[in-house]
């Protein structure tokens, strides 16, 4: 598989992300009544007050989370395509975990909490990396299908035994005050989960770039065959990472509930997972890389939001715009994650001549 120059591949996602912005500036033109106000929402918005850029920054700290998740698995050659029933699944577990200790002290339950959420979606990516290293099974299936599964019984657990009778929303009761993690900008929703997903960032660089293991990681992700040969043990690989990744997004669906919304609700993730995995492709799966590709796609979910607030901008066309640089940095990074079905493309186009 050729693989393109970093030069190349930079000039792919500065390509991408101006094609993103010219789609909107076209959407927002053709689809608003009030075509300079709708611009002017969008791009400057985030800015306009400490709410939405401390709304932004939150969304920017959940979105470095999944981004990392897939980015630490694409790096091992595996892929996690179940982000977004593991950070639900991890929700709803935390928001369990926490109501049933409110005993603890604050560290005490924000600690156990957490644990719970981030061990119960680490469970559930670790399975398709166990089912991989036992069968062969390919884990792009079996964590699409474990995730796809439990969404909907997390969404009858939510609106069924769990559900908050003192509520008008379909949601879980709130966790007690003691386990909400500290705002930084009020009225915001922003709290200091943004200092641990940065240090989680920093402490994958390390790993992935100054340890043994983390060359190895790399290398397994590069050839898995030629790793074995070197005596790398590759089933570590499939395994491990997967569990990471499912951890980190288990994270982000905690800091939902001990952070955010204080409670799981039905439909809270929103394509959070599968935005993580937008964000490691543009981020090259590097995970500092992650960092500005996170806080563009926080940008254009904070600027669509505000836009849709102030003018008559829809929820469709901001899914469109996400839609458009998703689509172009898949299809330009599709050999490289997919590298097995493009082994299989190759001689069919060497075939045909091309």
């Amino acid at each position: 598989m050729n693989r393109s120059s970093p030069r190349g591949s930079l000039a792919g996602i500065a390509a991408a992300l101006v094609a993103a912005v010219l789609v909107t500036i076209v959407l927002l033109v053709l689809g608003s009544r009030t075509p300079a106000a709708a611009i002017r929402s969008f791009f400057w918005g985030p800015f306009s007050s400490t709410y939405y850029f401390g709304n932004m920054i939150n969304a920017f700290t959940v979105l470095v989370l999944t981004g990392l998740g897939a980015a630490l698995a694409f790096r091992a050659g595996v892929f996690n395509l179940g982000g977004e029933g593991q950070v639900y699944t991890a929700a709803i577990v935390t928001a369990v975990a926490a109501n049933a200790v409110p005993q603890l002290t604050a560290a005490g339950g924000i600690a156990f909490a957490l644990g719970a959420g981030v061990f119960a979606a680490a469970v559930m990516a670790g399975l398709s990396g166990l089912f991989r290293f036992l069968w062969d099974t390919d884990e792009l299936i079996t964590s699409f299908l474990i995730a796809s599964a439990s969404i909907p019984i997390i969404d009858y657990m939510i609106v069924g035994p769990l559900n908050d009778p003192a509520s008008n929303l379909l949601t879980t009761p709130r966790i007690p005050e003691a386990f909400r993690l500290l705002r930084i900008l009020p009225p915001s929703r922003l709290h200091i989960g943004i200092m641990v997903a940065v240090l989680l960032a920093a402490l994958a660089f390390f790993l992935l770039f100054y340890t043994v293991r983390g060359y190895e990681w790399r290398l397994t992700g590069l050839n898995r065959e030629f790793a074995r040969y070197g005596g790398v043990n590759t089933g570590m690989y499939i395994l491990f990472p997967m569990l990471i990744s499912g951890g980190l997004h288990g994270a982000a669906g905690a800091f939902h509930v001990l952070g955010t919304h204080h409670a799981a609700l039905v439909g809270f993730s929103a394509g959070l997972g599968w935005n993580g995995l937008a964000v490691a492709l543009i981020g090259r799966s590097h995970p500092l890389g992650v960092l500005p590709a996170a806080l563009v796609f926080a940008y254009l979910q904070t600027g669509s939001r505000t836009a849709i607030l102030h003018t008559e901008f829809t929820i469709e066309l901001a899914t469109i715009i996400q839609a458009v640089i998703f689509f172009v940095i898949t299809a330009q990074y599709l050999p490289q994650v997919f590298p097995r079905a493009a082994r299989k493309i190759a001689p069919e186009e060497k075939e045909d001549g091309s």
